[in-house]
């Protein structure tokens, strides 16, 4: 059993259940991409300052693109099919726009390109056959080692509020969680179960993370 807990206090919640510390946005306020079941997911972030959230859906033959930029305003950017010869995992960055992919079953590995970070597609890593550990050479490569590799177990999680003493109460349970990223500016953390995205907010997190970026602007205005 996982636990994500928040220390934060914040005016009432939207979608918390019991807690006013936390909210938790499940698929059904969620736009229709992230209302489906996926197998993993990847966070990327943009030169120009905003974070897509990709899911990877259909067993690997479709990506759904999402702008989590604003955790209180996630908008789809659309999806795009990626033709994969079955389920896959993100392994690890390679430079800034590219992500090393790990298929779970043969002996293949590739390189999802997000150059065009709407329209991601693959590039096959010819005359690569192992798989298991990585050893990163910087942005100009890694090494592979074999290993036998198993599809990840689906956990199910509870989101406990931690910061209403002198209880720690319950606050949301999440079942057969597949995937999980975080956005430390914001705060969020994204969880990716059978039923579709689950989003964990924090937004005293966020008010903080808006007011840093004013006053980066005001600090750098005159530049």
């Amino acid at each position: 059993m996982a636990i994500a807990a928040s220390g934060i206090v914040t005016a009432p919640a939207v979608h918390a259940n019991i807690s006013n510390n936390i909210v938790v946005v499940p698929p059904t306020d969620l736009p229709e991409l992230a209302r489906q079941t996926g197998e993993a997911l990847l966070l990327h972030d943009t030169i120009d300052g905003r974070t897509f959230l990709y899911i990877e859906q259909q067993q690997g033959a479709r990506l759904a693109i999402l702008d989590v930029s604003d955790p209180a305003h996630i908008k789809g950017e659309g999806s795009v099919q990626l033709g994969a010869a079955g389920p896959f995992d993100f392994v690890s960055p390679l430079g800034s726009k590219q992500e090393l992919i790990q298929f779970r079953q043969g002996d293949a590995e590739a390189v999802l390109d997000m150059h065009n970070v709407r329209e991601p597609n693959f590039q096959t890593v010819q005359g690569l056959t192992l798989r298991g550990p990585l050893t990163r050479l910087g942005n100009d490569g890694f090494i592979v080692a074999r290993e036998n590799t198993k599809v990840p177990p689906a956990r199910d999680y509870q989101v406990v509020d931690a910061a209403s003493a002198p209880e720690v109460k319950r606050v949301f349970d999440v079942k057969q969680v597949r995937g999980e990223a975080s956005k430390p500016d914001t705060g969020t953390t994204f969880l990716l179960a059978d039923d579709g995205l689950y989003i964990v907010r924090r937004p005293a997190v966020e008010s903080d993370n808006r007011r840093r970026e004013r006053e980066w602007l005001i600090n750098h205005s005159g530049e």
